[in-house]
């Protein structure tokens, strides 16, 4: 085999093995993408009157807030975040 069949055979495969990173990256993607839309999809009502809470983007750390002004609501990942940013000033 010259050196020559040798690198074509080595840039297959280099080119395999992206061509497989890729598709992995892809895929976890997509799972992330749709792990992220059931989270948005999810209504959640105001406890206080019933009316859907809406998404709060204001303080780029998520949460619901009431639109009638009922209150604010958490979960857990921002109150993590929340705690993150604290400890951390």
């Amino acid at each position: 085999m010259s050196s020559g069949e040798k690198d074509k055979f080595g840039d297959k495969l280099h080119d395999v093995e992206a061509a497989r990173e890729n598709e992995w990256a892809h895929r976890n993607d997509e799972q992330l993408l749709a792990k992220l839309r059931e989270k948005r999809a999810k209504t959640v009502a105001c406890p206080e009157c019933g009316v859907t809470l809406a998404a709060d983007h204001a303080a780029a750390l998520g949460g619901m807030v009431c639109p009638e002004r009922h209150g604010a609501w958490l979960d857990w990942d921002t109150i993590v975040k929340i705690m993150d940013n604290l400890a951390h000033k």
